[in-house]
């Protein structure tokens, strides 16, 4: 559903409890787009929360792409202490 800001900020309890039950809900300023309002579990199944590093790494494409990466063996810089 699509709000504009006045009635978004006057129903605010209302346009929470629709994201929550029917999706996100849209809000407008000046008749254009402005914000998204999603539940705290859309929001976290978008971004990913709760991921580990290990399953992101899991969880690429380039698993078992037999990929090889070579370290060049020339010796490093010489850096002044």
């Amino acid at each position: 559903m699509t709000w504009n800001l006045q009635d978004a900020k006057n129903r605010f309890s209302m346009v929470c409890d629709r994201a929550m039950t029917e999706g996100p809900q849209r809000v407008t300023r000046h008749g254009k787009d402005a914000v998204v309002i999603v539940s705290a579990d859309d929001w976290a199944e978008q971004t990913d929360q709760g991921r580990s590093l290990a399953d992101f790494f899991m969880d690429s494409p380039l698993v078992g792409s037999e990929l090889q990466l070579n370290r060049d063996p020339s010796p490093l810089r010489p850096v002044d202490l």
